[in-house]
């Protein structure tokens, strides 16, 4: 498997220099620049941190191995850091989070920063400012959201591993859609901070899409919190995995009742018989939880967090932000935010409780939960997600009130949210779930996931299970990737 650490051992071994590394990425790029996946590419930056690399670094399990940071929530310092809004235009960061920090220690060498939707807001990637950013496996259609520009990255054989990040499904969804592995951990699991210890109250994490399950195992090791501070406390990382047959709950019906492709069915339930054939327990049950009623409380946390995020940035500014600084739905969600009540946006948590509970119950009975990661294939750039309708009324957001902007919110998200309705029950309960790239449509050979939950803390488990569709090759990877 040409991943990472394939990557990592050729740098390590000197059959390739980390300049080599950086100029052949460079390369794979400028090659795919029609997939529009980069907001920065600058090769003399990367040489220049490489450059200042001490011996010592070289020790780092990824040293030399060049890395695409996402355009939102992974800054670092001296590259462009844009959140995909006109607002950052030519932005660049003035400092360096968390996350890049322990990147940079495991060795890895910050290459360009990747596309993102305006503040990271949608399942597709067609941010104003850049234009649309396209899927390597089908260029009519999108890679996925918000992390679409890293999933072109790694889907287009430019680099094994990419930064990216997860708030609602911002890692399985464009993994779903472009054949790689997502995995979003266990809340906690991940460092934060020093700009957002919290990153919407928890339900976002950042890590990475990857293209093998050891890298994704290497990943979190590199990326836990040691000694840095976090409002959550992590996870025990050690669990061990149960070393007896599993039992999987399945479920296939969308958590917000719209019709399920044949093919995304046939994905969850082909999964389902391979597990079985192992000799595990697999059945069927009932989605768990009320997906409308908890899909309304996430949309209502983002609405507090995006009027609190402009608050911020009019104080900086020195003037009210207009409909001029952002895109329709960021204006939608912003006008939201500011009708709702710390009251309102109180109550949204217990909706997230409550799922949690609902779901570590489950994870009492079962091990691990199935579903498909999407209801459908990645969805093409002339698919028209909204309406002409709903748009008139985003423009006039500023006029509606609460309940009509509840409303207006969620329509605004309904067409897409019906191609990916699965994904964020993860986030706001905190569990680790990952998508994996087991399925292609025999028609027009595109990929869809497969996603399992876990328990929160039990990672590990869900990287065990991907080793098994690994190892006996049931992950459709891209082949550029593959060692024949």
């Amino acid at each position: 498997m040409k991943d990472a650490t394939y990557l990592a051992n050729l740098i390590k071994t000197k059959v390739m220099s980390p300049f080599e590394a950086l100029e052949e990425m460079e390369k794979k790029a400028k090659a795919q620049e029609s997939l529009n996946a980069f907001v920065e590419l600058d090769l003399e930056k990367a040489k220049e941190i490489l450059t200042n690399k001490s011996k010592k670094d070289e020790e780092s399990p990824f040293f030399g191995v060049p890395y695409p940071l996402k355009d939102v929530g992974q800054s670092r310092v001296g590259m462009a850091q844009t959140f995909g809004s006109r607002l950052f235009k030519g932005n660049i960061a003035q400092q360096t989070t968390n996350y890049t920090k322990k990147i940079e220690a495991a060795g890895f060498i910050p290459f360009g920063v990747t596309t993102s939707p305006e503040f990271a807001f949608k399942n597709v990637t067609d941010p104003v400012i850049y234009g649309p950013t396209r899927n390597p496996v089908d260029p009519e259609r999108f890679s996925g959201g918000s992390s679409g520009g890293a999933a072109s990255v790694v889907a287009g054989g430019i680099s094994p591993i990419a930064g990216a990040s997860d708030g609602g499904g911002s890692i399985r969804i464009p993994a779903s859609f472009s054949g790689l592995i997502g995995l979003k951990p266990s809340r906690g699991m991940i460092v934060t901070g020093p700009d957002d210890y919290r990153s919407w109250q928890g339900a976002s994490v950042n890590f990475a899409l990857t293209i093998s399950i050891r890298d994704t195992q290497r990943m979190l090791n590199v990326l836990k919190p040691d000694n840095q501070y976090s409002p959550y406390n992590r996870p025990n990382a050690m669990l061990p995995v149960v070393n007896r047959p599993l039992k999987v709950a399945v479920c296939f019906t969308s958590p917000i009742g719209n019709p399920v492709s044949d093919e995304a069915i046939e994905a969850t339930m082909e999964a389902a018989k391979f597990i079985e054939k192992l000799g595990h327990q697999v059945e069927m049950v009932d989605y768990p939880v009320n997906g409308d009623e908890l899909i309304r409380s996430y949309y209502q946390m983002n609405g507090g967090e995006t009027a609190a995020m402009f608050e911020e940035m009019s104080s900086a500014y020195g003037r009210d932000m207009t409909l001029n600084d952002m895109e329709l739905m960021t204006w939608t969600i912003y006008q939201y935010g500011k009708r709702l009540s710390a009251a309102d946006y109180s109550t949204s948590f217990s909706s997230w409780d409550q799922a949690g509970v609902t779901m570590e119950k489950l994870f009492e009975s079962y091990d691990l939960f199935l579903s498909p990661t999407a209801t459908t294939v990645a969805p093409k750039i002339t698919d028209d997600l909204q309406s002409d309708d709903i748009r008139a009324r985003m423009a006039n957001a500023d006029e509606l009130n609460k309940a009509e902007l509840r409303e207006l919110v969620y329509e605004m998200f309904e067409k897409s949210l019906q191609i990916t309705p699965y994904t964020q029950l993860a986030n706001l309960t905190g569990q680790p779930a990952i998508s994996l790239p087991t399925y292609v449509t025999k028609d027009e050979g595109l990929p869809i996931g497969i996603q399992l939950m876990a328990s929160r803390g039990n990672d590990r488990l869900l990287l065990e299970v991907g080793q098994w569709f690994e190892d006996l090759k049931k992950l459709m990877i891209p082949a550029g990737y593959k060692v024949f």
